[in-house]
C-alpha cells in the first residue's frame, strides 16, 4: 500500500493544524493504513514493530472520536510500562493541542495518586497508563468507564509477558461491550490470539512488514546529543572529516527549514529539499547538490524518495527517524557504487530505547562516539594544512618563494625558523578568527567560519556607550555586497539610535558582527528583524561570547 500523505486523511481541521505545526508530510505505513480503519469504527489487530509511528495510528482517530461536550471518560490507553504511557500522552497532547475541550490523563504507579484523583475528579476523556494502576482506580471507583468507546492496547505482547493478562482481562470486562477494540502488538503469539478471540468482534488485521536491506559499506555511528547542541555537534563533525557533500535528515519540513537557515548563517553551503516545494524547486536544488554547489542537503524523507547520488561522503540523522525502515532508507544513499560511507545519529537521552529498536531491526551495533572537542578539530585542520604543504613541494614551481625565503636567511635566520615561523602566523590567524568570531549556541564551543576571513571594520565607538557593547550577529556579508556603512545607515535609520553609538562592524564572506550598546540591544533587534539590507531579509540575533 501507498503511504499516505496527512492532507489526504479526511480529519478535523484541528489535527490537520496540530500536524502542521509538528511539520509531518508523510503517513508511516502502520498510520497510512490503521487510521482510516479505526476511523470507520472497527476492531484492530496491528501487528507493527516498535517506532513505526503507532501512537499517531492510534492516537488521531482517539482523538477525533471524542465529545467535546462530555467531560465523561471515552477512550482507555493501556501500555505496559509507565515510560511508554508518559511518551503516548506527551505525543497525543501535541496532536490535541487544538483540541480546547479535550482532557487526557497519564496514570501510572510511582505517580503520587492524589494528584490523579484531583484530575480526576474535574473530568477526563482520554487515560493513558499501566493496567495495574487503572485496574487500582476502578477498584477504588476513582474512574468510571461505563462510557468508554474505545480501549486500546499498545504493546500488547509486553505486556502479557510482564503478566498483566489478568488485569487486562478485568479492565476489558468492566467496560461496555459495545465498544471499540483495537490491539497493537509485534508479534501475535498464541496469548494474543486468544485475547483478540475473546474480546475483539471481527477485527481487521494490519500487518506492516519491513523491508530489510544491507548497509555493509557504511560505518554507523552514533552521538548523544542534547537537542540544543545538535547544530554545533553537525558542524564540528563535518568539520572533522571534512565532508564536501552531505545529507542531513529531519523529521519534519520546519526543523529542515530552520537548519538550513542556521547553517547557512555559519557560512556552510547548504541547501533544502522537502514536501512543499515544486518539482521544478526540488530539481534545481538536487542539480546543485550533484554538482557540488551544494555541500549538504537537509531533507525529509518523503523529498529524499529517488535521490541518487553517488558521492554522498555522509548521511546524518539529525532527528531519529520514526520509522525503523526509514534508518535504513537514509544511511543506504552513502557507501554506493563500491564506495565506503559514514551515517551518523543524533540521538537523545530519550530516544535511547529507539535507537535499539533500531539496532535490532537492522540486527546491526550502532557504535558509539564520543562528541568531537574544539582541539580535535583544530588538530585536524593542522593536519591538513601539512599535507596542503606537502603537496605544494611535491609540485614544485616554488622558485620564486625560495628567493624570499633566501632573503631572510641571508639575515642569519636558519629555513626551519622561517617555516616555524610562517606557519604560526598562519595557524595563529586562524586560531584568532576561530575564537572571536563566531557565532554559539548557548553552552557551545567557538568555531571558525566555514567560507570567508577577511575583515572590515567601521569605525569604533567614541562615547561612553561604548564600554558596554553587546556583539551582535546579521546574517549577510561581502557576497550580498554589504558595507560597513549599509550595516551603521540600517542600524541608525530603523532603530533611530545615533551612529555614534555603534561600534566595530566586523565584515565575513556570509554574515556580519556589529558592536552595539547593551542598553539598545533589545530595540535594535526588534527593529532590525524581518527588515532587508541589499534586498536580503535580515535574521539578527545576540552572538554568544567564548
Amino acid at each position: 500500500m501507498k503511504n499516505l500523505r496527512f492532507s489526504d486523511l479526511v480529519l478535523s481541521k484541528e489535527i490537520h493544524r496540530a500536524i502542521v505545526d509538528l511539520g509531518y508530510e508523510e503517513a508511516t505505513p502502520i498510520q497510512s493504513e490503521a487510521i482510516p480503519v479505526m476511523l470507520s469504527g472497527k476492531d484492530v489487530i496491528g501487528q507493527s514493530q516498535t517506532g513505526t509511528g503507532k501512537t499517531a495510528a492510534f492516537g488521531i482517530p482517539a482523538i477525533e472520536m471524542m465529545d467535546p461536550h462530555s467531560k465523561k471518560l471515552q477512550v482507555m490507553i493501556l501500555c505496559p510500562t509507565r515510560e511508554l504511557a508518559i511518551q503516548v500522552a506527551e505525543e497525543m497532547n501535541k496532536l490535541a493541542r487544538y483540541k480546547k475541550d479535550l482532557t487526557l490523563l497519564p496514570v501510572y504507579g510511582g505517580q503520587p495518586i492524589e494528584r490523579q484523583l484531583k484530575i480526576l475528579k474535574k473530568g477526563v476523556q482520554i487515560i493513558i497508563g499501566t493496567p495495574g494502576r487503572i485496574l487500582d482506580h476502578l477498584n477504588r471507583g476513582t474512574i468510571d468507564v461505563s462510557n468508554v468507546r474505545l480501549i486500546v492496547l499498545d504493546e500488547a505482547d509486553e505486556m502479557l509477558d510482564m503478566g498483566f493478562r489478568d488485569d487486562i482481562e478485568l479492565i476489558l470486562k468492566n467496560t461496555p461491550q459495545q465498544r471499540q477494540t483495537v490491539m497493537f502488538s509485534a508479534t501475535m503469539s498464541k496469548p494474543i490470539l486468544e485475547l483478540t478471540k475473546k474480546y475483539l468482534t471481527e477485527p481487521e488485521h494490519i500487518k506492516v512488514i519491513h523491508e530489510v536491506m544491507t548497509v555493509e559499506n557504511t560505518e554507523q555511528i552514533y552521538f548523544e546529543v542534547k537537542e540544543r547542541s545538535k547544530l554545533e555537534v553537525l558542524s564540528r563533525i563535518i568539520d572533522l572529516h571534512n565532508l564536501k557533500l552531505t545529507l542531513v535528515f529531519t523529521n519534519t519540513k520546519r526543523c529542515a527549514d530552520e537548519l538550513v537557515e542556521r547553517l547557512q548563517a555559519r557560512g556552510y553551503s547548504a541547501d533544502v529539499l522537502h514536501g512543499d516545494m515544486t518539482q521544478g524547486n526540488r530539481e534545481k536544488v538536487m542539480k546543485k547538490f550533484r554538482n557540488g554547489f551544494v555541500e549538504i542537503l537537509v531533507a525529509t524523507d518523503v523529498a529524499a524518495r529517488g535521490l541518487d547520488v553517488d558521492d554522498v561522503e555522509a548521511v546524518f540523522n539529525y532527528d531519529l527517524p520514526q520509522d525503523e525502515e526509514y534508518y535504513v532508507h537514509r544511511i543506504g544513499r552513502t557507501g554506493r557504487a563500491g564506495k565506503s560511507g559514514k551515517a551518523f545519529s543524533f540521538v537523545t537521552s530519550r530516544e535511547i530505547n529507539k535507537l535499539k529498536d533500531i539496532q535490532r531491526f537492522i540486527k546491526t551495533k550502532i557504535r558509539l562516539s564520543p562528541i568531537p572537542s574544539f582541539d580535535d578539530v583544530e588538530e585536524m585542520r593542522e593536519n591538513q594544512f601539512i599535507d596542503e604543504i606537502k603537496k605544494s613541494i611535491d609540485a614544485g614551481d616554488l622558485k620564486k618563494y625560495e628567493h624570499l625565503i633566501e632573503k631572510i636567511t641571508d639575515d642569519d635566520y636558519t629555513t626551519l625558523e622561517v617555516a616555524a615561523a610562517l606557519l604560526k602566523i598562519k595557524l595563529s590567524a586562524e586560531k584568532k578568527l576561530e575564537a572571536e568570531d563566531f557565532i554559539q549556541e548557548p553552552s557551545s564551543s567557538p568555531r571558525s567560519p566555514r567560507h570567508g576571513k577577511e575583515k572590515k571594520k567601521g569605525k569604533p565607538s567614541s562615547n561612553g556607550d561604548n564600554q558596554n557593547q553587546v556583539r551582535l550577529f546579521l546574517n549577510v556579508g561581502k557576497k550580498d555586497n554589504v558595507r560597513p556603512g549599509d550595516i551603521l545607515g540600517a542600524i541608525a535609520g530603523e532603530s533611530g539610535i545615533s551612529g555614534k553609538k555603534i561600534g566595530e562592524i566586523d565584515i565575513y564572506d556570509r554574515f556580519t558582527f556589529v558592536n552595539v550598546p547593551e542598553k539598545h540591544v533589545n530595540e535594535i533587534i526588534e527593529a532590525m528583524t524581518d527588515k532587508k539590507i541589499r534586498k536580503k531579509k535580515i535574521h539578527i540575533e545576540v552572538a554568544v561570547e567564548k
